[in-house]
């Protein structure tokens, strides 16, 4: 799970790279395209692409001197799709209705169904 900068941080990273190849950055451009309260230092910048390396998001061919040659990985770019997320554990409350009432109607005719059985043999 990515925290708001680690994930702001690759959403930039994958809007500036494509297709998997390699491109320079420097942590300041990094920092310019942050939105300000999110905004840090070089140093801070580092350790959050560190993460994503650990992650498997990107992939560092080389730093130095808070230039940083990387790319994005497919599961990187997975993670920064805006698809939609399903909402779980929201159940309407008609849905809840017709399951009991549902619920309530089966076991009666299986009840009637039981005794006539019973009641014949």
């Amino acid at each position: 799970m990515l925290d708001v900068k680690s994930k702001l941080v690759l959403k930039i990273l994958a809007k500036e790279t494509s297709g998997g190849s390699y491109k320079i950055f420097e942590s300041e451009d990094i920092i310019s395209l942050l939105p300000k309260r999110f905004r840090t230092d070089s140093e801070g910048i580092r350790h959050i692409l560190t993460h994503l390396e650990r992650q498997d998001f990107i992939s560092i061919k080389y730093d130095d001197d808070d230039t940083y040659c990387l790319c994005v990985l497919p599961f990187g770019f997975e993670e920064v799709e805006d698809a939609p997320v399903k909402e779980r554990g929201r159940v309407n409350k008609l849905t809840i209705l017709f399951s009991f009432l549902f619920g309530l109607l089966g076991a009666l005719i299986g009840g009637i169904i039981t005794f006539l059985f019973i009641k014949f043999l």
